[in-house]
């Protein structure tokens, strides 16, 4: 309970924060005619490398990750898009991710509690995967303002999905909460109602829903995005909406929601009788760019019914599934904010350096019904700072650090460095 009033006072802080602006383009910038003529070709992608002070096993001892000295370096995602326009008003789309180097062939040992905890997995993947991340058709009417799109396409939910290129936040990688909670990126196949009225953008959807076989104590509901199976199922249909308002200089703030019933949906529904799993989340958000400050505030809140009987039938699912086998919380929770200032900006320059600090609370398993246990691991919170130095407006080079507390403190801390090069745009416009 205290944790939910504290949620809800985090939302009216936002609703009367200033916090960042940025220059995204919106659904409905997307689709403008005079974006460009007939075709266009761009995408994002990052590099990223990380010094990390702890062992990839936080549970195999019981203070937690142990001391080690180790350090990665990886793609995270390449994403090429393209638009094309059969005429003004319809619009394909694309965009196809390359996450961790493509597809192969790998050994991947996997941690965690329960039966899961130090076993090898044979995958069909080398390090990540290639995603067709969005495909869709978008009718629009009235010079822009409205639209009907239908296909594969971005679910808005949470300021990360909703504005996911590396400029659009200061860490070198992605918020951690939201990546645990959620699917990150979010893409489901579907129809969407969006547009604009006065200062507000809406989208509202119907998409496929989640398979409760994949939810787990360590993601929550974001280990349930289909795709796992050759066919998405859609038997109970999920809806999830966006509304941003932009009436202020610098200010933008949005609200997004989903919900969805995900027992018809599971890989194996026979196994989810007189289960519903209705999943849902409420976000709230905020951003403010002006005077060389940018800053950014973010909340979820997720509930999940019916966790305890998904819990048990999880544990005993095969151990040649490609889900964990761990139990689901009913509640899950993050929230963060970050803030930087442009001292550039003092002496006039093009270039833009921000020196930024962030705090990030998270826990994949806020609140459990009962005999379903919490594990104090999956509470986290996260301080950075760092700088990042912005050559042009789409290309930054970003350097942080990083300190993780695990439960309050009461577990090793696991503190990290890490330097990446992000970059996004529109590389040709025909």
């Amino acid at each position: 309970m205290q944790k939910q009033i504290y949620f809800f006072l985090l939302l009216n802080i936002i609703g009367i924060s200033l916090v960042a602006q940025t220059p995204a383009d919106t659904i409905q910038k997307k689709a403008k005619p005079s974006d460009f003529n007939k075709f266009r070709f761009g995408g994002y992608g990052e590099v990223l490398f990380q010094h990390m002070n702890y062992g990839p096993d936080r549970y195999i001892d019981p203070a937690g990750a142990p001391s080690d000295n180790r350090a990665s370096v990886s793609l995270p995602r390449v994403v090429f898009a393209t638009d094309y326009k059969f005429r003004d008003d319809i619009i394909l789309s694309s965009e196809i991710e390359f996450e961790y180097g493509g597809t192969g062939s790998a050994m991947e040992i996997e941690y965690g509690p329960g039966g899961e905890a130090r076993e090898y997995e044979s995958e069909v993947e080398k390090g990540g995967e290639v995603v067709l991340e969005q495909l869709h058709i978008t009718k629009t009417f009235w010079e822009g303002k409205f639209g009907i799109r239908l296909g594969h396409m971005i679910v808005p939910v949470g300021i990360t999905n909703a504005h996911h290129e590396p400029i659009f936040y200061f860490g070198t990688t992605r918020p951690e909460g939201e990546m645990a909670l959620l699917p990150c990126t979010w893409h489901e196949t579907g129809l969407a109602l969006l547009g604009k009225i006065s200062n507000f953008d809406y989208n509202f959807m119907v998409v496929n829903g989640l398979d409760p076989l994949g939810f787990s104590s360590d993601y929550w509901v974001g280990s349930g995005k289909q795709g796992v199976f050759e066919v998405t199922t859609m038997t109970s249909p999920a809806f999830a909406g966006r509304l941003e308002y932009s009436g202020v200089k610098g200010l933008r703030l949005g609200a997004s929601g989903y919900i969805g019933n995900s027992a018809k949906n599971a890989s194996k529904p026979q196994r989810m009788a007189n289960v519903k799993g209705t999943v849902s989340i409420i976000s709230g958000d905020a951003q403010y760019s002006n005077y060389g400050i940018v800053a950014r505030a973010n909340v979820i809140y997720g509930n999940l019914s019916d966790s305890k009987r998904i819990s048990e039938i999880n544990r005993t699912t095969s151990n040649k599934s490609p889900y964990a086998r761990t139990s689901v919380a009913q509640n899950a929770l993050t929230y963060s904010a970050e803030v930087g200032y442009d001292v550039f900006s003092l002496f006039n320059l093009k270039s833009k350096l921000y020196p930024f600090v962030r705090y990030e609370y998270y826990n994949t398993m806020e609140g459990v019904e009962n005999t379903v246990t919490p594990d104090p691991r999956f509470k986290r919170d996260i301080f950075s700072f760092g700088l990042n130095y912005f050559i042009l407006p789409n290309l930054v080079i970003k350097a942080d650090y990083s300190i993780r507390r695990i439960d309050g403190g009461n577990l090793n801390n696991e503190n990290t460095f890490g330097l990446s090069v992000g970059y996004t745009g529109w590389f040709v416009k025909k």
